[in-house]
């Protein structure tokens, strides 16, 4: 239904909590090199729990070759340098939303490479700098899920 782009993670856990999204959402999630980790970390297993063998998750040298792969889908990339509410778009099947590493976000370069209208933010406080990786990934997911009518779930 949707592609879910992690470029280079960094933090276990939060890939982790993101794999056990995407096994209870129908998600595929596409993971681009380098990580930040193995994918046999423990801290990683333990925060997804049993749900990898549930979810769809690829990995992919760069990020050309994961849009290539994915046959070059409208893409949303969220971070907090960008204007365009999360809800404002109307999503579609087959949209796919790419998140950068924790530490640092998006580079400017793959950020400006996608149309200003579908880079996204959520809204926060003034004065905070970000939410967590994985609980943005939930509010974008589950919002593009919704418009959709839940197709798949229960």
């Amino acid at each position: 239904m949707f592609s879910l782009i992690l470029y280079e993670p960094e933090i276990p856990p939060n890939t982790g909590n993101i794999i056990r999204l995407c096994a209870n959402t129908g998600v595929a999630l596409h993971l681009v090199e380098p990580l930040g980790f193995e994918m046999d970390e423990p801290r990683l297993k333990r925060a997804g729990l049993d749900y990898r063998e549930f979810a769809s998750v690829q990995t992919h040298a760069t990020l050309e070759h994961c849009l290539e792969t994915l046959g070059r889908p409208r893409t949303f990339a969220l971070s907090t340098r960008a204007t365009t509410r999360y809800d404002a778009p109307t999503y579609e099947q087959g949209d796919a939303f790419l998140m950068g590493p924790e530490t640092r976000g998006l580079p400017q370069v793959v950020l400006e490479s996608v149309p200003p209208e579908q880079r996204l933010r959520l809204p926060m406080c003034v004065g905070n700098r970000s939410l967590n990786l994985s609980n943005v990934a939930a509010i974008v997911v589950f919002e593009a899920w919704r418009q959709r009518g839940f197709p798949g779930g229960a």
